[in-house]
């Protein structure tokens, strides 16, 4: 079964909280229940990878200023049917970074979080149920901005909460430091 992976992936993830922890049993039901979770064109929502890109001295978040949301996010995306979700976060950190140099610290779970996707452009509102990855970059190395963002940029992680402070990116910075 292409979800099984995942599926070993999710139940080996600890939660950091109780509020990720009922995101993390949704999340299961959600890849039990659907075996199309990978595909976007699943309209209730979709297995999405992100990546959440530190330095060596994990001082430095690396975001992006997303251009439809308007906010500072982790780099990520849709699956597009690809059941891989670390290659996933990894294909997405690369695009909209212009970094190609990126590695996993781990090939766990760092982090799940579900979120509503709100309508646009005739899409209807929808889930995205995100599996995101601890990844590692040079800081040094240029960043290239892609179309999906307004910026890129290596953000010093106690200065992150003044420019995101959902509580989606604080458990993030919480399990950097």
């Amino acid at each position: 079964m292409h979800r099984q992976p995942l599926l070993n992936l999710l139940a080996n993830h600890q939660a950091s909280d109780p509020h990720e922890a009922k995101m993390l049993a949704e999340m299961i039901e959600f890849v039990k229940q659907n075996p199309d979770c990978f595909k976007r064109e699943l309209l209730i929502g979709h297995v999405t990878g992100s990546a959440w890109i530190v330095d060596k001295s994990r001082k430095f978040v690396l975001l992006t200023h997303h251009r439809k949301l308007d906010k500072w996010l982790q780099p990520g995306g849709h699956c597009d049917g690809d059941p891989d979700v670390l290659n996933v976060a990894l294909k997405e950190a690369n695009e909209e970074t212009g970094v190609e140099r990126i590695k996993p610290v781990s090939e766990s779970i760092f982090d799940v979080d579900i979120h509503l996707i709100p309508e646009r452009k005739g899409i209807p509102a929808h889930y995205h149920y995100d599996v995101r990855f601890l990844l590692e970059a040079d800081k040094e190395i240029p960043l290239v901005i892609s179309d999906e963002s307004n910026d890129l940029a290596w953000i010093a992680i106690e200065e992150l909460p003044k420019l995101n402070d959902e509580e989606s990116i604080l458990r993030m910075v919480r399990k950097t430091l």
